[in-house]
């Protein structure tokens, strides 16, 4: 049995007035046509609602048993409309959020504050995972948005939109105390000749491993690879071990780690990029709202 709301309303005024010449008025409507409602509703129910005569109206004891529900269903419906305002407008609904590791610690965190601030009523998922896997998730639709370092692979070209948000030099991490880094602000690669470099895969990220070993190649120097690892915390965390340098993206100097220095590099430095990727057919208010507070940040 599917009732009807109208009805209902109908059900609810006459309940909390009393009386039907008033609950009418409420209504903007004649008393014959709501008798005949509440009537027809009666029918439907099988059982009366109201008990009347000449001088009152009274619930029965099956209209006290609707009313509070009936109540909670009008309530329900009336917010339906503001709810679906809401994530038209993208303030409400989810957004399944990919990032690299060197986000973490340069635009994630300021950006996370500001949505939040702004759409508190929707639910982040956020996923850390390398730039490789990113590409798979948003060609698959399993993400919404993948912060990640570039190029799109071209065979994703014509599927996803790309937008820079940071632009930032590499800075070289070196262990605390290393000779390397005596007495120096700024350390030249062609010092750092004979230390073991610590690396990001190349088959995960070739462009950000390329930049790197492309510095090293300007320099003169030809690095001896001495470990490789997918996240910028394992990678200091293996510098603070000793095991080796590692050239990093300016911001990810924001992770201090005990037994770790950070330092410019005397050489020019390339500028690592890393930037949002999405589905050109992913329609998610929530997501191009967060692509507007994003863009309007650069």
């Amino acid at each position: 049995m599917a009732l009807d709301l109208r009805s209902l309303r109908y059900f609810v005024t006459v309940a909390e007035e009393m009386h039907f010449g008033r609950a009418a008025m409420r209504l903007h409507m004649t008393q014959p046509p709501l008798s005949q409602s509440i009537q027809a509703l009666e029918a439907e129910l099988g059982c009366s609602l109201f008990a009347r005569t000449k001088r009152s109206v009274a619930l029965t004891s099956a209209g006290k048993a609707l009313m509070p529900e009936a109540q909670r269903l009008l309530l329900q419906a009336d917010g339906l409309a503001a709810l679906v305002q809401r994530a038209a407008a993208g303030e409400s609904g989810r957004l399944a959020l990919a990032f690299v590791s060197s986000a973490d610690y340069s635009v994630l965190p300021s950006a996370l504050r500001e949505f939040r601030a702004a759409y508190p009523a929707v639910q982040i998922d956020l996923h850390e995972t390398t730039s490789d896997l990113q590409y798979d998730h948003l060609a698959a639709g399993s993400i919404d948005l993948g912060i990640l370092i570039p190029p799109v692979p071209d065979k994703l070209k014509s599927e996803l939109d790309y937008f820079p948000v940071l632009r930032e030099p590499l800075v070289l991490a070196i262990p605390e105390g290393s000779k390397v880094g005596t007495g120096n602000k700024k350390i030249s690669l062609k010092n750092c000749h004979d230390l073991p470099l610590i690396i990001f895969p190349r088959k995960l990220a070739p462009a950000f491993h390329d930049q790197i070993l492309g510095c090293f190649r300007d320099a003169g120097v030809t690095p001896h690879i001495g470990q490789e690892a997918i996240q910028m915390q394992t990678i200091v965390g293996l510098v603070s071990a000793g095991m080796g340098i590692a050239l990093v993206p300016q911001s990810v100097s924001n992770l201090k780690r005990p037994g770790v220095e950070y330092r410019a590099l005397k050489e020019a430095s390339p500028l690592v990029e890393i930037g949002l990727a999405w589905r050109k057919d992913n329609t998610s208010p929530v997501l191009r709202a967060f692509l507007k507070l994003m863009k309007k940040r650069n």
